[in-house]
């Protein structure tokens, strides 16, 4: 058979497309299978081969399910709104829904080239006015329940992209788009309370079966700790500063307090401080630092002492002076810090560099030298009521005095800060919220959903920081929904992360004009049974999901409280050499150069081949070849088919079903596929292959490589597709060699080989040996001293 790749796999995609293989079928008879993919941001440069390996993982499973007897949904959609389009939009005048939908038709074009058996007819797209209606009226549920607030704070702020950023979105003081250093700006923010679902997210994890790593980040990503809120006051004023500590057995080493360059009681106590032009001055140098730049260990150690104020260490009463300094956060705990610079590196350098006592309070180090770092264990010293208790009984006992007291109280803190929610650009969904000068802020109602995005020809945001929507007087100009009277519509558009938080369960009803999925739908459909995506979006999109499906849980309009049952990851894929795959590198792939020189089917099986899913590995060329190679003998196979039974390679051939299935589920494509290509090499030693033997064969490769084994499938005559066929079940006792083969010696050289069953005899394997001729006639005349048989391996016979 001619391999023509490119007309083989031509034909099985128009069949399975236009016959709508895919298609899941709500409330089917079947048990239902929920596999899920992040899916795409379609930018102007089309798909590369890391979409095909992000994508290919659950395709995998997709069609294995199916063959499984079960009713799988597997949909695929797109994230489209965000900065990429709109800064291409803005650089070639051409608008961002024409650049959007382009994108999405190749990204299109492309899942089908590949041979996606997604179900096309439940496509969302997030920049649909249809789709963002649902993501406004979720918006409106979390005002409507105090979840959505307005504050002005400091933000990261890109000064390039002209957006605020979140911290998930500003990692390592740089944006996630341009790379650009963040600044501080103050600004006025929406934010998502999803701080009060920080122990929901950590309790959740546990159930979620997914990887060490990928739990690891989350919790640290959410900072869970438990400590002590203390109360220092300030002497000589009111003013009681509250501190958020996770070691009070300490106290009594704190010998300084330092707080953010925002705090408030510097607007308070301005008139008692008598050096503010130096702190003015500083907090003017603060705002020029990224978060990230600010708590930076290694950096030098920079603040200003504040003259004319002072706190009370609240155990022993000692004044202390206090500092400001720009590694405290105004939006971590209190924004202000207890120092105990005995036991910290930070605080011992500050206190060096300062000129601050240093107490030793728990006892193993030399503090003239360094900060003693090892405390989780040992014995207090210094310290009062707490000499000679061990850190656990120390930590109880301040805690207990605290209280008594009434100067602290245990607490529980962490480390994620409520969720940034707004951009000042233009392709987001508008935020539905009209300020009245009366009524203040008031969402609009529910009926008058969607708020459209206007049409506009300028999207470029402007240099005040406002939105381009500001500058459209027929979108701003509105009246009030609850009394009437003239007001302005909220000009800012939500980040990118708002559609792609919900995006799942609109694929269970994915044309609902009445609500955003109809329970029965959600209840039959959900939770997902596996999600897989990037290790990236771990601290990111999937907590934020998580949040916004607890949320419309607690609101009682989704059935379950998490989303997901299962979570991997994908590793990236490299240039071939070695570094991350970038258009100013030069190293990205294209797939459709790949598929139309060596078909879909190739491609597929390489980009699993290629090495450990969960684990990143670099693209070459020559793999690509080999994978090429194993199809076409995986092709050449077919002239040896016939009906004839043949029991060669039957545990081979049951041990490789029992080895892909297992290999499958458990993420190990690369090792699945090698052992279908030791298959493939055995039985083109055989003189010939059985029938059903080669569909078993077909069955196993037809996740990996579909179009070449439908079209295999249908030589052998089947009139039906593979789509639904059965997945084959190994056999347990063809696991094991019914027969084996044993080496004959003489005097120790190896002079002929007999076959035995497994369980034959020492006796009838001795007479076997010695009755074969060529046995016979190098044993006739000798005499036989002994035989030695050793189980399985050789007969040796001494003469």
């Amino acid at each position: 058979m001619e391999y023509n790749h490119l007309e083989i796999e031509k034909k099985w995609q128009k069949h399975w497309y236009e016959n709508k293989r895919f298609a899941a079928v709500d409330f089917g008879e079947k048990p239902k299978y929920y596999n899920l993919v992040e899916f795409p941001y379609p930018s102007g440069a089309g798909m590369h081969v890391g979409h095909i390996r992000a994508f290919s993982s659950l395709e995998i499973v997709s069609r294995k399910r199916r063959m499984e007897g079960y009713n799988v949904l597997f949909p695929i959609g797109f994230d489209a709104f965000g900065l990429p389009t709109e800064n291409y939009a803005i650089k070639t005048g051409i608008h961002p829904r024409i650049v959007t939908d382009t994108n999405i038709k190749t990204y299109t074009n492309q899942l089908k080239m590949a041979g996606y058996s997604f179900d096309f007819d439940r496509v969302v797209d997030t920049t649909d006015s249809e789709y963002y209606k649902w993501t406004q009226w979720i918006f409106v549920q979390l005002f409507k329940k105090g979840m959505a607030f307005r504050d002005r704070t400091f933000v990261n702020y890109c000064p390039s992209c002209k957006v605020v950023l979140s911290n998930e979105d500003s990692q390592g003081g740089k944006c996630d788009r341009c790379d650009t250093h963040v600044i501080q700006k103050e600004k006025d923010v929406w934010f998502l309370k999803i701080t009060e679902h920080s122990e929901r997210l950590l309790r959740g994890l546990k159930k979620l079966d997914t990887l060490p790593r990928i739990k690891i980040e989350t919790e640290n990503w959410i900072g869970k700790s438990t400590g002590a809120h203390v109360d220092f006051k300030i002497k000589n004023t009111d003013e009681v500063m509250k501190v958020y500590t996770t070691r009070p057995d300490t106290l009594f080493g704190s010998t300084f307090m330092v707080i953010a360059p925002e705090h408030e009681i510097l607007v308070r106590q301005h008139d008692k401080i008598n050096n503010m032009k130096d702190i003015h001055e500083y907090q003017d140098k603060a705002l020029l630092k990224t978060e990230f730049e600010r708590v930076e260990l290694a950096k030098d150690k920079t603040g200003v002492k504040i003259d004319g104020l002072v706190a009370i260490n609240p155990v022993n009463n000692k004044e202390i002076p206090i500092f400001v300094a720009d590694y405290v956060m105004i939006g971590y705990g209190t924004g202000a810090i207890m120092a105990v610079p005995g036991h910290d590196a930070r605080d011992y350098e500050f206190a060096k560099k300062f000129g601050c006592e240093i107490i030793e309070v728990i006892a193993g180090g030399d503090i003239s030298k360094e900060a003693y770092l090892n405390t989780e264990t040992g014995i207090l010293v210094n310290s009062g009521m707490l000499n000679e208790l061990s850190v656990h009984d120390a930590k109880i006992k301040i805690i207990e005095f605290l209280e008594e007291k009434n100067i602290g109280k245990k607490h529980t803190n962490y480390k994620m800060k409520d969720w940034a929610f707004n951009r000042q650009r233009y392709w987001g969904e508008p935020i539905p919220v009209i300020h009245c000068e009366d009524c203040g802020m008031v969402h609009v109602p529910e009926k008058d959903l969607p708020v459209m995005l206007p049409v506009v020809e300028d999207f470029a945001p402007g240099d005040d920081g406002q939105s381009p929507l500001a500058n459209i007087p027929e979108f701003v100009n509105t009246t009030c929904p609850e009394c009437g009277k003239p007001a302005k519509r909220e000009t800012d558009t939500m980040p990118q992360w708002a559609g792609s938080s919900w995006y799942f369960l609109r694929y269970t009803d994915p044309k609902n004009n009445e609500e955003f999925a109809s329970m029965d739908k959600l209840k039959y459909w959900m939770q997902v049974d596996w999600y897989n995506g990037g290790m990236e979006h771990v601290t990111r999109h999937v907590i934020y999901s998580r949040f916004w499906h607890q949320f419309l849980f607690d609101i009682g309009v989704v059935p379950t409280e998490e989303p997901y049952l299962k979570r991997t990851v994908q590793g990236l894929i490299l240039g071939e050499d070695g570094d991350k795959m970038s258009k100013s590198k030069g190293n990205v792939v294209n797939p459709d150069s790949i598929i139309e020189q060596y078909g879909a089917d190739t491609l597929r099986l390489y980009i699993l081949f290629i090495g450990d899913y969960e684990q990143s590995t670099p693209w070459n060329d020559n793999g690509v070849k080999g994978a090429r190679r194993f199809l076409e003998k995986l092709i050449r196979l077919e002239e040896k088919v016939t009906d004839k039974e043949n029991d060669s390679y039957q545990v081979l051939l049951h041990k490789t079903i029992k080895a892909v299935d297992e290999d499958i589920e458990n993420v190990k494509f690369n090792t699945a596929i090698a052992k279908l290509m030791t298959l493939v090499n055995d039985l083109g030693k055989a003189e010939y292959i059985n029938k059903s033997d080669f569909e078993t064969l077909l069955k196993l490769t037809n996740p990996f490589a579909p179009h070449i084994t439908e079209e295999l499938w249908e030589k052998l005559g089947h009139t039906e597709d593979m789509v639904y066929s059965s997945w084959p079940k190994y056999d347990e006792s063809k696991l094991v060699e019914s027969t084996i083969e044993m080496v004959v010696s003489i005097n120790g050289k190896v002079r002929d080989k007999i076959t035995v069953n497994i369980d034959t005899s020492k006796e009838d394997i001795i007479e076997l040996a010695k009755s074969r001729e060529k046995i016979k006639d190098l044993i006739k005349g000798k005499e036989i001293r002994k035989i030695i048989v050793v189980p399985k391996k050789i007969v040796n016979i001494v003469v």
